[in-house]
């Protein structure tokens, strides 16, 4: 069964309602590394439940559609897909506990041509569910590496953002450690790439891999920390293409470039194996 544009436009995501409290909100924190250094104020803020604070990622993971490219009748060969990129936006601060509402629609599909490929592009929108306000919106992109050739437009409409050429204006490591991803996964992404060594040898790994969003979220660990002094509040928009798998337990290094009030490009890198695991990010924030 090929991919049929007409097929995801007429999608019906369900609406998902989700009650989340504040142990939700820590073990979402723990699985990025918040609280390795025990003494650092600004990292306990988000895990200590006297003084609670919500990572601004942590909307990645919330009102989650599953796995939505296998379950629903989409006609694309879901064993081939990979998380390209995600830009994330705040309207405002996640409150540490609470209850959401979340819809996912697509919005673009773009056709890279035959045996390259298709850009599925899906949002979804988070509000709250009492006064029906706007939390975040969220814009994922999948590489339908088996779909391509269905006569779709060519055009993406979306550009990466430019890499600048010098040294960063400032670098944050943030290590991670071997149980990270068994910790993230309890925020809700069971893909057994992730725990099963077994699974992760017959994907080609030594050993099972980060989570993308886990990665993406260590980043914005990184830039809110180095830009927001561990403020959420003045957390705004993130976005970035994902271009190489974390092991658990490496160094996640993320080079920051201000370009401008409020606004900075970044990668993340780990050194140890010299590969860069983020690329073209995009990071808004208020100053």
């Amino acid at each position: 069964m090929a991919l049929d544009p007409d097929k995801l436009f007429a999608l019906d995501f369900p609406e998902i309602r989700q009650s989340y409290s504040w142990r939700d909100s820590v073990i979402y924190a723990l699985g990025l590394g918040f609280g390795l250094d025990p003494l650092d104020e600004g990292q306990l803020a988000f895990v200590d439940e006297t003084k609670l604070k919500a990572v601004p990622t942590m909307a990645n993971v919330l009102a989650y559609p599953g796995f939505w490219m296998r379950d629903l009748d989409t006609g694309i060969d879901w064993v081939k897909v990979v998380h390209g990129e995600q830009a994330m936006t705040l309207h405002r601060p996640l409150p540490p506990e609470g209850e959401i509402v979340g819809r996912t629609r697509i919005v673009d599909i773009v056709d890279k041509g035959p045996g390259k490929g298709a850009l599925v592009y899906a949002e979804r929108e988070i509000r709250n569910a009492a006064d029906s306000e706007p939390l975040a919106t969220l814009l994922q992109t999948v590489f339908c590496r088996g779909d391509g050739g269905f006569g779709g437009k060519s055009e993406s409409p979306r550009t990466q953002h430019p890499m600048p050429d010098r040294a960063p204006d400032l670098s944050i490591a943030l290590s991670t450690h071997p149980q990270l991803a068994l910790i993230y996964r309890l925020s809700g992404d069971f893909n057994p790439l992730h725990a099963d060594p077994a699974i992760a040898a017959k994907a080609g790994y030594e050993r099972p891999i980060l989570h993308g969003l886990a990665t993406y979220g260590v980043a914005g660990h990184a830039l809110m920390k180095a830009l927001c002094g561990y403020d959420p509040a003045r957390f705004r928009a993130i976005d970035a293409r994902f271009s190489a798998p974390v092991f658990p337990g490496e160094t996640i290094t993320t080079d920051i470039w201000r370009e401008g009030e409020g606004q900075a490009a970044f990668r993340c890198r780990v050194a140890e194996r010299d590969a860069t695991v983020i690329a073209n990010g995009r990071f808004t924030y208020d100053v």
